[in-house]
């Protein structure tokens, strides 16, 4: 064969593989663009934050459930841990990237999702589905609410509660306290009893000091101090009351020790559980986790007010969390999500997980035990809920105050230290926010 004719043939063969393989790519693109029709699966995408167990074995198991319900339907899972996923979703959010149904905490962490145009609002659902909406508790829609619409459906509800061990405090005839300063008296106490870290916090987690500063701030502060500064655009966090609120927060951790500042909140928790210390701030959705480790001498109180303390003393710290979906999610999506928050999977979700959830009769004494049930009651009878702090500010500010909350824990910076770099970031943040 002569070498022209070797190439015109190499040429046709090149040309045919490269139709067949082009034709073979838009085959597959019309496929995604087309789901739901001849026999394709409609493909969701879920991103939580839950890949520790038990709640990732029960989001698993409902997804296997859900497709079974929905042959049509495949959903792709991705689960990271809460910094993490802190992270992922807002550069999910800035790529226009989001995926279909995602887990969100509320109040400011929603509304900067929201705030990026990528959301879709559930309004429609509610209408469309009164059954399944009037089963959410009202009080729990408001954090996931702005400029009059609803964008994400509360599964769960939560606090932050001083758990202490009744029998230490029964044997030092000790009460929990009224005020911040019998709690400190109280400290004294079981430090001289013998108990050398009588609260404990694994300070190596930032959101742990968030949860402290937050609530402290809340205690004593002026709340529309506290609504101009955590609002970006005219936040200055100038007023004297934050130096006492980080140095209250300062008296806390001189309690821990220098074991504190190595160690996560699991790991606190857990001193706790086997005695070696009296008392752990932590959230109710811990309680199961406790009593599973078969520690059943405690019991909790809220965070003490401050004698001189101008917010509400009766504030819970907590917040909501749910679902939230992407604006071109599918029909299929919004089902799966009415499917997460409803009143069987809600009452598995308490069962299986010991978190208490916003669903009207999805908590009862056959999922909760009496210490759960008292929680409930007690988030359900707070005079309102205070969001988490690194929830409640820009990502920057929380940043500084937890980084500074560790540094004041180990003596490397002051409060006064701490505020000036808040007070520069803040104005940072109002010149870019104009």
């Amino acid at each position: 064969m002569k070498p022209v004719m070797k190439r015109l043939i190499s040429l046709v063969i090149c040309f045919v593989m490269t139709f067949t393989v082009t034709a073979c790519g838009k085959g597959t693109d019309q496929k995604t663009s087309n789901p739901g029709k001849d026999g394709d699966k409609v493909v969701i995408n879920f991103f939580h934050r839950w890949p520790n167990e038990p709640k990732n074995t029960f989001f698993n198991e409902a997804v296997k459930e859900f497709e079974s319900l929905h042959p049509n339907v495949k959903i792709n899972v991705d689960k990271v841990l809460n910094d993490s996923y802190k992270e992922k979703i807002r550069v999910l959010a800035s790529n226009e990237d989001l995926p279909d149904i995602f887990s969100s905490w509320s109040d400011s962490f929603a509304e900067n999702i929201v705030s990026s145009g990528k959301v879709k609002p559930l309004d429609h659902l509610f209408e469309e589905d009164k059954e399944w909406g009037d089963n959410i508790l009202k009080s729990q829609l408001g954090a996931f609410t702005f400029d009059g619409k609803i964008y994400g459906a509360p599964l769960t509800i939560d606090g932050k509660v001083f758990a202490y061990n009744t029998k230490i405090f029964k044997e030092n005839g000790i009460e929990p306290p009224k005020t911040f300063e019998e709690f400190i008296k109280i400290l004294d106490k079981l430090k001289k009893a013998g108990y050398e870290n009588p609260i404990m916090e694994g300070l190596s987690d930032g959101w742990a000091i968030a949860h402290y500063i937050g609530t402290i701030n809340q205690r004593l502060m002026d709340p529309a101090v506290l609504e101009k500064d955590y609002n970006p655009k005219t936040g200055e966090f100038t007023d004297p009351g934050y130096i006492d609120a980080l140095k209250a927060f300062k008296r806390l951790t001189d309690y821990m020790g220098e074991t504190a500042t190595a160690i996560d909140h699991e790991t606190a928790r857990n001193m706790f559980v086997n005695g070696k210390v009296p008392i752990v701030y932590m959230q109710l959705s811990e309680i199961k986790y406790v009593e599973d480790q078969g520690m059943k001498d405690f019991a909790f109180f809220d965070f003490p007010p401050f004698e001189n303390g101008k917010g509400d003393p009766h504030s819970l710290t907590g917040a909501p969390e749910g679902f939230m979906l992407s604006k071109n999610a599918p029909k299929e999506a919004e089902e799966f999500l009415k499917f997460l928050t409803s009143k069987e999977m809600a009452f598995k979700f308490t069962k299986e997980c010991g978190q208490l959830n916003a669903i009207k009769g999805a908590v009862t004494s056959e999922n909760a035990s009496p210490k759960s049930l008292e929680s409930y009651d007690l988030i359900l009878k707070s005079s309102k809920t205070a969001p988490w702090f690194d929830n409640a500010v820009n990502a920057s500010i929380a940043d500084i105050f937890m980084r500074g909350g560790q540094s004041m824990a180990i003596g490397e910076m002051t409060p006064e230290e701490v505020m000036n770099r808040v007070q520069k970031e803040a104005t940072k943040l109002r010149s870019t926010s104009k």
